[in-house]
């Protein structure tokens, strides 16, 4: 019941959280160390480096926000977890990075005894808070057993697709989901609002029937009243993308409402959207502000 966690932002610091209130004894590191505080009075250790807190702890927890920053945390400078990580250890990267970036970094822990499982997570803030994340696995059988009983903290649901990358690849399916199902509600809305139909109760009318999707029941409200409360940024999801998109040309296949959905994220983060939470897609349809369709 020991495990060290790197990386507190808006799914590790919940995430991180529950493994407190279950039990578990941890030890905590952030690049922005004041974001360690909050953990600290709840009873986690604090450490000064990745590498002491690797050090504290049989397995280490990763929720960091792209490949430059996993690869920095492990493997970079006399600090980096990697110097601090004994034989025998488990790596347990909650980070959607790209599935080669995964495999590498399984490699190389490998080479010092070191065993890994990439497990990025889906669910938003909200599944975070409440332990209910879809934890999509890859790596060995054996390292998936050993922290299962960390995962069944954070998760409510944890899924093995196979060797390590794996869980990344179902996560690149994931985002292209999520892109087309926020792409269709704020479009369905801008629409509706044209219309001049009252939209709230179209949604309400709606949810449960064939178009209903998360997005729709959790976002909609919120995209008519202009709000976009964080449950994921729109700047981590259009990284997320060009993962997928980058998986889909391995392939020879185009993804064009993915396409379609990174270029109207490309310009909201231009427009300095990029912290807002992925449904400001819905702001694209507003107009006037250099992007998407403006008053006729």
């Amino acid at each position: 019941m020991q495990a060290a966690f790197i990386g507190l932002g808006a799914l590790g610091t919940p995430m991180a959280t529950n493994l407190l209130r279950a039990g578990w004894s941890l030890t905590v590191h952030n690049r922005s160390r004041e974001r360690e505080q909050p953990l600290a009075s709840q009873g986690a250790q604090r450490a000064a480096t990745p590498a002491a807190a690797a050090a504290a702890a049989p397995v280490l927890c990763l929720c960091l926000s792209d490949d430059n920053a996993v690869c920095a945390v492990l493997l970079e400078g006399a600090d980096a977890a990697i110097g601090g990580l004994a034989p025998g250890s488990l790596v347990i990267d909650f980070s959607t990075i790209a599935p080669a970036s995964s495999e590498a970094l399984a490699g190389q822990l490998a080479q010092r005894g070191v065993a890994y499982l990439d497990a990025p997570v889906t669910g938003g803030t909200e599944g975070a808070r409440a332990g209910t994340l879809s934890v999509l696995v890859g790596g060995a059988a054996a390292d998936l057993e050993r922290a299962r009983p960390l995962l069944a903290v954070v998760g409510g649901r944890i899924s093995h697709f196979g060797p390590v990358g794996a869980g990344q690849r179902v996560k690149a399916v994931n985002q292209v989901l999520v892109a087309g199902s926020y792409a269709a509600v704020a479009e369905a809305l801008a629409l509706g609002q044209r219309l001049g139909l009252p939209m709230p109760q179209v949604c309400e009318a709606l949810v449960d029937g064939a178009a209903g999707s998360w997005a729709l029941r959790h976002r909609a409200a919120s995209m008519l009243a202009g709000d976009y409360p964080l449950g994921f940024k729109l700047a981590l999801h259009h990284k997320d993308l060009a993962i997928a998109l980058a998986a889909a040309a391995a392939t020879g296949l185009q993804l064009p409402v993915c396409e379609q959905v990174a270029a109207m994220e490309a310009a909201l983060m231009a427009a300095g959207h990029g912290e807002e939470d992925v449904s400001a897609l819905a702001r694209w349809f507003e107009g006037g502000a250099g992007f998407g369709p403006r008053e006729r």
